[in-house]
This record gives structure tokens, C-alpha cells and sequence, in this order.
């Protein structure tokens, strides 16, 4: 392909970005405001203006909520009109399912005349089984959950789990915070090791991650531009002060587990002498909406869990579904010994034998819950801490409009207060009523004008990002890396194969070593190697095992969810005792033969023999979804912005770099969906069909989603036909495509 020819070209596309103001704005610091006091809500001022809101303007009561604030607040600029069909159809796959739609299904919605087609799709969207792939992702940033880290492979499998089923959200919290247990064997215990169970770590990330409240900096002393104190923060750490990680040295079990006594002493150590420190009082220093008071929210809340408990109860009576019991158990049991043996126990020794099942606990200390925790994820979920539920809101508003009402999304306090509170406050809200349910809270927004709303072109940049700020118009934002990923692989059709088998033979060298002969003990190092590949027979094939050969950063190893989870409960099923693993015999001599190996390879010689390897390079991709994450730091994902969820409070880099420039216009990846396969529409249409027109245009929906100009057909031509194979100028052509920015940028 002669895609250097063009690559100057190229390259300015790609990068053209860093020079647009714009971008360079949005990654600017927040300029400081000055601390302002809270005004007490008045529940009478907020349900006029909601009614006021309700006559306004047509669209959603979001969209009334949101347009009143605005002129409340004295905006008087026109909001940029709702997006076309195409460009809904583009942003909101992305948006929900992590990738672009397919040509296929774009001309299904174009001819589809239902005037609600729009809250049909999103409905379908929703319901589809990616949209749990891809929200899992917006999780596992916001727990910081590492696949790598103890127990995060489950913990996942886990938030997958849980949004498939509709947890909501509240409840997905309150386990993440309390549970104890073995990692992997009890996945929402990740959370706590992957701090190791600190307390002062916990108290920070729990404020940060659940609240969105950054309380880390009274850690050491006093907040200097905030309320909280250190006294306040040692309070909130102190129901963390009692877990501890524990790790077996014999079974190298890793779990988490409470302490008779805390860990977290006040006052803070060199304040006071040792003997004068004593355990800290746990204590909830956040604002909660007043016992005494129950707002219309919270009433939809309880109205809505009780009757869904009411359904509840009413199916487990209708399947007769009884509960057994360790009384049960035993009174069965007790029954069946008295039959066997034709007389009647005493009565003295059944008691007995009841208190003692009751009593015994076969996960003791593993499992035992922590009644502080629990207090703790009580006051955190609860409907009446208005925190919990306005950070998730904010969270889920900034993915989906590309900006947060309170921005940055996990600073809430006084010195930063959110730019429409009572747009906040609607949909805070309106979440609670739902029951914490996500599908409903994206729902909400994805059919907002605000979220359809076009991107502004040709003003000022203060202009611009005054729109921007009010939500009248779309900023401009760039594609995760996961969907930027999944969306390469649906443009180019490499979720499959698509040329025919042999098509694309390769050959390849390979280097292996060899012991040289008389040189170490050539039987030892054969008797081991047997041992272990007969170990590996019946052991897990990744996708390394299939492989072409080569250095690939661009592929990783896809999760499968159900059996990570079967898993998990397999673990859990067991009882923990505290012994060494028995490992078998097989496992022992080849560890035996291994260690021996590694005190005789000072007397080994090695030859190098290139091998001859050949392959059929048809490969096709996974989704970015289902990898264990985050990934290598090479890796595709992370060189485009997925962090190593480390670091508590980062955010996902979208600024532009020479590497992702050089991946995109280097990676295998791009250029293997560039190709034109046997398999593909476009052959049809190009090699079969000769129709050059009907392809350029097919190029253009499959990757931008959207037709092309007069003057792009003419500019296409000119770059397909500079090529003497049409297939190969095609390929060219949709390589420069891809590298274009209108691919990564969302429209």
C-alpha cells in the first residue's frame, strides 16, 4: 500500500488537534472560587420552580429544569439545535455500547419513521448485552478496580454480574464496603485489599469514590480551603480501624478480616504520648438531609422498594419456596436418629446440639461483618446523604455530555459549588425515586435535548465554552479507548475472520535454544519440561496460545465473566481452614526438578536454531470490553488513555500524543481493518460489483456513519485510483479515514 505518500497529510490530521484553542481550554485548572455558604433548601421554592420549569419549553422536564436555571441565571444565548439522525445514531452507540454502529443498522434507523425511534433505540440499547460491558468499565475506573490486584480478576466478574441483574446502585456500595472475606473467593472484598485494608487510605478513597468529597488532605492536619478537620477525618477512618489484611504464609491466602480492637488511635501520633492515645469513636462528619424530614424523593424510594418486596414475597409464595434452616436441619435429622434407633432422645442433648450449630461459624474470622462498616455503608447509601447520589449523578452526566455540573466530578465542597444546582438536584432525585437503578438515570439523560444537542462552530472561544458550560451546546469529546478500540474493530469487521482461509500464508522465523550437548543434565531439564506441559494439558488456552507470532500490543487476554464468577463461588464454597495446601505428586518433583535446574544453569551451554514457522494471518479481534484490565502500559488501551487505577482522583487522559498518532498509523490493528477482506460488503460492492462510487460511500458510513460529499467522492477517487489494485487503493483510503479526526472524536 503506498500510504507513506501520504502520510505527511496524515499526520496533520491526527494531530491537528493540539493546535485547536478549544482543547487546550477544557485542560485547563478550574480558576478558584471563593467558599460560599450553603443556603438552606427550601422544599416549597423547589417544587414551584419544577412546576415553573414544567411550562417552559417542550423536550424532557430535564431539559425545563435545565433551560429555567439557565435564565434564572441570566443565560441568554440561544442553545444549538438537536443533532441528525446519523449523528444521534453514532454518538449514542458509542456512548452505550462502546462502539460505532454498522451500516446495517444505521440504514435500519434512517428508515425507520417512528417519531419516537430515537427513545426506542436507546431503550434497545440499554437492553443490550454491551451495554453491561461497557458500563462495567465506567465502574471499574470509578472503584479503581484492578484484575491484576487481589481478588480484581472477580471483583469485575462481580460489577458485570451486578449490572446485568439491575443492582442498584446503592446496594453495589454497601457490599463493596462491607464485605470481608478471600479475595476472588468473595469479590467485593477487592475494594478493601486493593488498599490492603488500610484505614486512612479507606477513609479517603471511600469519601472520594462514594461522595465525591476529597476529605484526604485532614489526613496530617486541618483542610486549608475546607471544612473538614483532622479530628473529623481520624472519625471517619475509625470504621475502617478494626479490618486488617491478612495473608496465610502457608496457603497464600490473601483476605480480609476485623480485629477485636481499631487500629486508628487519637489524638494522631506525636500530639500525645503513647499511653494517652485511645481508640477513635467512628463518626460521620457529612451534612444528611434531617431524620424528621421526608422529601418526595425519598417517598417515591419506599414506595417503590415496598412494592417490590411485596412482589417478592408474593412469587416466593406462589413457587412454596421455604428457607431451610440449621433448626430445620436438625430436627430432621434428630427425627430420622429416633426412628433408626427406636427411642426417644433426650430432650437436654437435642438443645445442646442446636446451640452448638447455631454457635459454630465454619468461615470464623473470614467472613465475620463489621457492625462499624456496616453503620458506615448505611450513612454513605442512605437517601438522605445527598452526596452519594449527586456524585454518581455527576459521574454518569460528565461520560455522557463531557463535562460535570460540579467539575472536577469528585470535588464536591463549598469552594466548588455546581454550576446548576437545581438541575443537580432534579436528577439526584429523580435517581433515588428509581430505586439507584443506572439504566434509568442514563436513560434520563441519553433522551435529554441536552445530550443531543450539536457542537458549536465559528465563535469565540469564551463564547464557546460559556454554551459549553451551560449545556447549550455539546463540548467536544473524544472516544474512550475501549470504544475507539471496539469501534476500529466494527469498521473494519475484524470481530470475525474475513478473508477466506489460506488467503493470507505468512512464514516466520522463530529463535529457540537448545542445551548443547554434554553440557547439565539434559534428562532432568526433558523429565521437567514433560512434567509440567502434562500439568498444562488440561489448564485455561489464552489467546497467546493461537497467536501469530510477534510482539503484539494491540491484543489481551479477554475475561470470560461466568467462569471467573463460577469460580468465585467454588472458593467460597469451601471451608477455610488455616493449613498447606496438599500439592500432588507431580506438582511436587517438577517444582523439585525446577529448583535443581536452577543451581545447575551455570553449567549449561545453549545453541540457537532458528525455526521455521508459517501461518495463516487472518486474525480477528475481541472486544476491549472483556479484557482484564487496566492493561499493560504499551498496550492500545492505556497509550489512549486508560489509567493504571492507582492513583486515587485520576482521570483519563484524552489529550493528544505522538504515540497514539504512531499507533494509529503503524498498528496492526488499523492497518488489518483497512484491508479489504473476501468476507466484506465492500468487496462485493468494489472487486464484484465494479461500483467505485457505491464504495467510497459505503467507507464513509462504515467508519464516519455518515455520507460523503461531492468533493469527498472526487478526493477518494483520486487516493483509490493512485493504486493499480482497487482493493489496495481502498485500503489506503479507509486507512486515512480512520486516522481522521472526525473517526475519534464523537460527533
Amino acid at each position: 500500500m503506498k500510504r507513506w505518500s501520504i502520510l505527511a497529510a496524515t499526520v496533520c490530521l491526527s494531530l491537528g488537534v493540539m493546535g485547536l484553542g478549544v482543547f487546550d481550554a477544557l485542560a485547563k485548572p478550574p480558576v478558584a472560587q471563593k467558599k460560599v455558604e450553603k443556603a438552606p433548601v427550601d422544599p416549597k421554592a423547589e417544587a414551584a420552580f419544577r412546576e415553573q420549569a414544567k411550562k417552559l419549553l417542550s423536550g424532557t422536564e430535564l431539559d425545563k429544569v435545565l433551560a429555567l436555571e439557565n435564565k434564572e441565571r441570566g443565560i441568554k444565548a440561544d442553545a444549538m439545535p438537536v443533532v441528525n439522525d446519523l449523528t444521534f445514531l453514532r454518538r449514542v452507540y458509542c456512548d452505550l455500547v462502546g462502539r460505532v454502529p454498522t451500516n446495517d443498522e444505521a440504514i435500519a434507523f434512517e428508515a425507520d419513521k417512528n417519531p419516537i425511534k430515537r427513545d426506542e433505540l436507546i431503550d434497545q440499547l440499554i437492553a443490550d448485552d454491551r451495554f453491561v460491558d461497557r458500563w462495567t468499565v465506567f465502574y471499574a475506573d470509578m472503584f479503581r478496580l484492578r484484575a491484576q490486584a487481589d481478588g480484581g480478576g472477580a471483583a469485575l466478574a462481580w460489577v458485570h454480574q451486578a449490572i446485568a441483574d439491575g443492582m442498584p446502585h446503592d446496594e453495589m456500595s454497601r457490599r463493596l464496603i462491607t464485605t470481608n472475606g478471600k479475595a476472588g473467593a468473595a469479590p467485593e472484598v477487592a475494594f478493601v485489599l486493593g488498599e490492603n485494608a488500610d484505614p486512612m487510605v479507606l477513609a479517603g478513597v471511600t469519601s472520594q469514590v462514594f461522595m465525591g468529597v476529597r476529605i484526604s488532605c485532614a489526613q496530617c492536619h486541618d483542610h486549608p480551603f475546607d471544612v473538614w478537620t483532622q479530628e473529623n477525618f481520624y472519625g471517619f477512618a475509625a470504621y475502617f480501624g478494626k479490618t486488617q489484611r491478612i495473608e496465610n504464609q502457608f496457603t497464600r491466602t490473601i483476605y480480609a478480616k476485623e480485629n477485636e480492637r481499631s487500629t486508628v488511635l487519637w489524638p494522631p501520633e506525636g500530639k500525645a504520648k503513647a499511653d494517652e492515645r485511645k481508640p477513635m469513636k467512628p463518626s460521620f462528619p457529612f451534612d444528611a438531609v434531617a431524620v424528621g424530614e421526608t422529601p418526595e424523593y425519598i417517598a417515591r424510594l419506599n414506595s417503590l422498594r415496598a412494592k417490590q418486596k411485596a412482589e417478592k414475597d408474593a412469587l416466593l409464595a406462589k413457587a412454596n419456596v421455604k428457607a431451610t434452616n440449621v433448626d430445620d436441619l436438625l430436627a430432621g435429622a434428630s427425627e430420622n436418629e429416633q426412628k433408626a434407633k427406636g427411642k426417644k432422645q433426650d430432650d437436654s442433648v437435642t438443645k445442646e446440639a442446636k446451640q452448638d450449630a447455631k454457635n459454630l461459624n465454619i468461615q470464623a474470622g473470614l467472613y465475620t461483618t463489621s457492625d462499624w462498616r456496616n453503620e458506615l455503608a448505611n450513612l454513605v447509601t442512605s437517601p438522605r446523604n445527598r452526596f452519594f447520589a449527586k456524585n454518581l449523578v455527576n459521574r454518569v452526566w460528565a461520560d455522557l455530555v463531557g463535562r460535570g455540573i460540579v467539575d472536577p466530578i469528585d470535588d464536591f465542597s463549598d469552594n466548588n459549588p455546581p454550576s446548576h444546582p437545581k438541575t443537580l438536584d432534579y436528577i439526584a432525585d429523580e435517581f433515588v425515586a428509581s430505586g439507584y437503578d443506572l439504566k434509568t438515570l442514563v436513560r434520563l439523560i441519553v433522551s435529554s435535548q441536552v445530550y443531543q444537542r450539536a457542537h458549536v462552530y465559528g465563535l469565540a472561544e469564551q463564547e464557546q465554552q460559556e454554551l459549553e458550560k451551560s449545556f447549550l451546546a455539546t463540548p467536544m469529546r473524544r472516544m474512550l479507548s475501549e470504544t475507539l478500540y471496539d469501534s476500529i474493530i466494527t469498521a473494519g469487521h475484524l470481530f470475525d475472520v474475513k478473508h477466506t482461509p489460506g488467503k493470507n500464508m505468512k512464514t516466520t522465523w522463530r529463535l529457540s535454544q537448545i542445551v548443547k550437548a554434554g553440557t547439565g543434565r539434559q534428562g532432568l531439564a526433558l523429565t521437567a519440561m514433560k512434567l509440567e506441559q502434562k500439568m498444562a494439558m488440561n489448564g485455561p488456552k489464552t489467546d497467546e496460545d493461537e497467536a501469530a507470532p510477534g510482539v503484539d500490543l494491540e491484543k489481551g487476554i479477554e475475561l470470560d465473566f461466568t467462569k471467573v464468577l463460577a469460580n468465585a463461588k467454588k472458593e467460597e464454597s469451601k471451608v477455610e481452614v488455616e493449613e498447606m495446601r496438599v500439592m500432588s505428586k507431580e506438582e511436587i518433583e517438577a517444582e523439585r526438578m525446577r529448583a535443581q535446574m536452577q543451581t545447575q544453569r551455570r553449567g549449561v551451554d545453549y545453541i540457537d536454531r532458528y525455526v521455521k514457522a508459517t501461518f495463516d494471518d487472518n486474525p480477528k479481534f475481541g472486544s476491549s470490553l472483556r479484557m482484564s484490565s487496566p492493561a499493560a502500559p504499551e498496550h492500545f488501551l492505556r497509550v489512549f488513555g486508560q489509567t493504571d487505577r492507582e492513583v486515587l482522583g485520576e482521570s483519563r487522559d484524552h489529550a493528544p500524543n505522538m504515540r497514539q498518532a504512531l499507533m494509529m498509523l503503524n498498528g496492526l490493528l488499523t492497518h488489518e481493518a483497512s484491508r479489504v477482506g473476501e468476507f466484506e460488503a465492500m468487496h462485493v460492492v468494489l472487486a464484484e460489483q465494479k461500483n467505485l462510487d457505491g464504495a467510497i460511500k459505503l467507507a464513509y458510513r462504515e467508519i464516519l456513519t455518515r455520507e460523503p460529499s461531492a468533493d469527498e467522492i472526487k478526493e477518494a477517487k483520486s487516493i483509490i485510483g493512485a493504486d493499480k489494485d482497487p482493493l489496495d487503493g481502498m485500503a489506503d483510503f479507509r486507512w486515512i479515514l480512520l486516522n481522521c479526526n472526525e473517526f475519534r472524536f464523537l460527533p
